[in-house]
């Protein structure tokens, strides 16, 4: 057995299901689902990565003026809104941006969530890396950024047990006119960007999608299987 072989035979399985586009409301349903599956450890922990259609989602701190467009126009843009069970503000998802839920377990060493946060955080600054991109963090804000746009947004849920739910998005090739429909987080003075509009060049999903799972691999200390 190769050195590299027994590693990966000494960490926890990641099993990752790459699930296309799926609604948000189907995607709420099927965590809800695996969450419970992997409470009862019927289930590795679990990556989900997908794109959604166009949906605004409100946190549980969300405020209603950082919606800034009419249900009229919601619906001719074809713009759903969504109340959901993550934590933070208002979000927009859509075609061209990675979404990444983890299902993971994180006992019985990683009961801690700024921790979790902060892993997150780190496997996209990974991401951005991979891509020649200088990503960070900003003081009491949560996501990824490069310089003042804000390529990644995070928003996690933690469910008892320790079993975690909801995750990150990353904009790859989003159409970012879309959040000029919002106040993304409720942050003003900062933009947005993408992997595309940063580099000047079309960054493929499947490119986003291999940079995410490896840098998940190596935060969360994970040997990844395609479920």
């Amino acid at each position: 057995m190769s050195t590299d072989t027994a590693v990966a035979a000494d960490r926890k399985v990641m099993e990752v299901r790459r699930l296309g586009t799926i609604s948000y409301a189907d995607a709420l349903e099927l965590q809800a689902e695996m969450v419970k599956q992997r409470r009862a450890d019927e289930i590795p922990d679990t990556l989900l990565l997908l794109e959604h259609p166009h949906v605004i989602t409100l946190g549980s701190g969300s405020h209603d003026e950082n919606v800034l467009v009419s249900p009229e126009e919601r619906a001719a843009r074809g713009i759903e809104l969504f109340p959901t069970g993550r934590g933070g503000d208002v979000t927009y998802h859509g075609p061209g941006q990675l979404v990444g839920y983890p299902i993971f377990d994180l006992k019985p060493d990683r009961q801690d969530l700024h921790r979790y946060l902060r892993d997150i955080e780190q496997a996209l600054i990974g991401v951005l890396a991979d891509f020649g991109i200088q990503g960070s963090r900003k003081d009491g804000l949560t996501g990824v950024w490069a310089g003042d746009n804000k390529l990644a947004a995070i928003g996690i849920r933690v469910s008892s047990g320790w079993i975690t739910s909801h995750g990150f998005a990353l904009n790859v090739t989003t159409d970012l006119s879309y959040f000029g429909t919002i106040i993304p987080c409720g942050i003003r003075d900062h933009g947005v960007g993408s992997l595309s509009t940063e580099l000047g060049r079309t960054v493929t999903m499947a490119e986003a999608e291999a940079s995410a799972i490896r840098w998940f691999e190596r935060i969360f200390d994970r040997a990844a299987v395609e479920g």
